[in-house]
This record gives structure tokens, sequence and C-alpha cells, in this order.
């Protein structure tokens, strides 16, 4: 195992390994790399940590030192120095005549060169514009030419989803993309829809192909003969995302129906026609190929703070609750015997006691 940090020179840029020599370094912290071209400027993008052997290139360049206060100053000069050489390389280009486009400047760390990236269509002649930036500049000059993803990846910008440009932000490399994959998910095949800014395909294209692949090899083809739970028909649609298939039943074929995947039973691939001499199986065993899906069930929670509340049961604290002619009484008749202690029930008792005793005394008198 091998200690190392990795280091990223520019936005999503590349990551390298270096020896931090002993010292920690953490995620953000800015660095000063020995890098082939001299010493360099970066940020950590992983702290210390070890790796096997095998994925390491030896020997692994040492860091200099973490960056300081007069790193930075010297970062900042360079760049306003990046932008007097791009006015003045782009002036230059105009007055040699030259089919190139500048896109970009940097400035090694230490000053010694200047690398300007330019596009172009063709081979370009740029060895007096060379010589002439040299002499104005007073540093040593490089032109490189690249291509047009290269161009967006430095430029930056936001893409049709409203997001960084993914080659800007976090991709390393390109992955090579196809108009197969378009087909594969469905896409519409319109060039101005599935390309980005560089006037290429999107290389999101290439985020979910694995996914669509599967898909692909799970779910039956379109025209295909298949068995559902409510009979056989053919397949008129297949959704990869949601992994649903929509078949024309035999039964009814002016109504399609939604199936998953699972619940369907493929008896003929993408030929469209019912087999010669196919029998349908007996309801009973198509019903089997039916998806069950568990019923959640609802549980009423607690209006607020786990304590229930008369609203959650649906009642209303403000309003008396009417009595019941089947209880008798409403509620509060029922609850003065337990207020006043069983005094209701004793006068009760006693009124009925004085009616009887009117009446035996009626009746002796009678």
């Amino acid at each position: 195992m091998t200690e190392i940090i990795s280091v990223r020179f520019r936005t999503g840029g590349k990551e390298y390994y270096f020896d931090p020599k002993g010292i920690k370094v953490k995620l953000g912290d800015q660095v000063i790399i020995e890098t082939a071209k001299g010493p360099e400027f970066g940020t950590c993008c992983r702290g210390n940590s070890f790796v096997p052997d095998d994925k390491v290139v030896q020997p692994l360049r040492p860091m200099l030192r973490l960056a300081t206060d007069r790193d930075r100053e010297t970062i900042e000069r360079n760049r306003q120095r990046e932008k007097e050489a791009f006015d003045v390389c782009e002036a230059k280009i105009g007055e040699y005549g030259l089919e190139m486009e500048l896109v970009r400047c940097e400035c090694a760390f230490d000053g010694s060169k200047l690398l300007f990236f330019f596009t172009s269509e063709g081979r370009v002649d740029f060895r007096a514009l060379v010589k002439d930036l040299a002499s104005t500049l007073h540093s040593r000059i490089e032109l490189r030419q690249i291509g047009v993803r290269d161009e967006t990846k430095l430029v930056g910008g936001l893409g049709i989803c409203g997001r960084p440009y993914c080659c800007n932000a976090f991709l390393e490399q390109f992955q090579p993309v196809s108009i197969k994959m378009a087909k594969t998910q469905g896409l519409s095949l319109n060039p101005a829809k599935i390309s980005g800014a560089c006037g290429r395909l999107m290389c999101c294209l290439k985020y979910e192909q694995e996914a669509y692949e599967d898909a692909v090899k799970r779910l039956p083809k379109n025209e295909s003969f298949v068995e559902t739970p409510d009979g056989a028909g053919n397949v008129s649609s297949v959704d990869f995302l949601r992994e649903t298939v929509t078949v024309r039943l035999e039964a009814a074929p002016e109504a399609p129906q939604k199936y998953a995947g699972e619940e369907i039973r493929v008896v003929r691939s993408g030929k469209g026609r019912r087999p010669e001499g196919y029998v349908a199986p007996p309801p009973q065993e198509l019903e089997q190929l039916r998806r069950v899906t568990p019923k959640l069930v609802k549980q009423e929670k607690p209006a607020s703070g786990g304590v229930e509340s008369p609203y959650s049961r649906g009642e209303n604290p403000r309003r008396e609750p009417r009595p019941s002619s089947k209880q008798g009484g409403g509620p509060r008749q029922q609850e003065k015997p337990s207020q006043e202690g069983g005094q209701g029930q004793h006068r009760s008792r006693r009124k009925h006691s004085k009616g009887r005793g009117k009446n035996r005394q009626g009746g002796q008198q009678g």
C-alpha cells in the first residue's frame, strides 16, 4: 500500500496522485505540487489515504508544501496576466489573418510559460505568431489546438437541463457516445434535442445506458404475442423507464391494457401474429401471472404532538353531542349521578316511594 493525496488543477479536471511526504492534507486544501512542468498550484480532492501499489505509477512526484497567502497572491497576479495575454494574442491573430479561434490562456505558476488553447477546422501555420507573442509578452509561448468538446469543457456553461456542463463540472474524461444509445432509450433522433452545446451527442446518454440495456433483455419487444393475466394479445408499446408493457388483448383490442414486465409471458417474440395451433391456457393459470401488491394499512395519526385531537376523530369539541333516544337521555343526565354522588338516584327512589304511599292511603280510604 502507498500513501497518496489526490490533486486536481482545474475544475472538472483529472485527478493526479502525489506523495504527501508525511504532511497531513485535508479535502479542499490548496497545495503546491512538483510536476514535470515545474511547481503548480492545485486543490486537494482526496486527503491522505492508502491505495494498492498497482494503481500508482512510480515514482510519485512529491507535494512541496501547503499553499500560503503569498502563493495565493501569485495566483491572482497570474490570472490578471492571463487576461492581458489573451487580449494580445487575439489581436495578433486578427493581424495575421489566421483562421483560428482562441479559447483560453493559462499561465504557469512560476510565470515562465504561457499556454494558449485554440480551435480550428484545419491545420494552422502559427510559427510567425509564436515568435511575435514571445517578443511581446517576454515569455515562452505554447499554442495547442483542441476539439469542440474540449472547448466546451474549458469554457463551461449551462446545459438544456439547467445544470452546469457535466464535462466542466465533474467528468474527468469523455466517454464514447453513439446514436444507438438514443435509439435504445427511445429518445427523439432529432440532433437538436440530443446534442450538447459542443454540437456532439450529449454525454449524459451514457449514464443510464446499462440500465436500458438490461431492461431491453428482460422486457418483450414490440408486436410480440404474449400472455397476460387477462388473456393473450400483442404488445403495442414498451416503457423501459417504468418497465411496463401495453398490450392489445384479443378479447378487447380497442382498449389496450398496461401490465408490469413480470406479468407478461412471451409466446412469440417480435412477430406480431398468433402462432398456428396456439391454445390459450385456462384463466386460472393466467391469473397466476398477476402481480399481487400488498395493501397498505392506513393508520390514523394524531393531529399534532402525538396527542389525539377531537378534530382527528371527526368531532367538534365546541358542539355538545345530541342525546340518543336509545340511551334514554343525554350525556348530561347520565353524568349527574356521578357528579352528585348518587343523589339523583336517591331522589327518584323517594319520589316513587311517596307515590306508592299515596296509593296505599287512597286504597285504605277507599
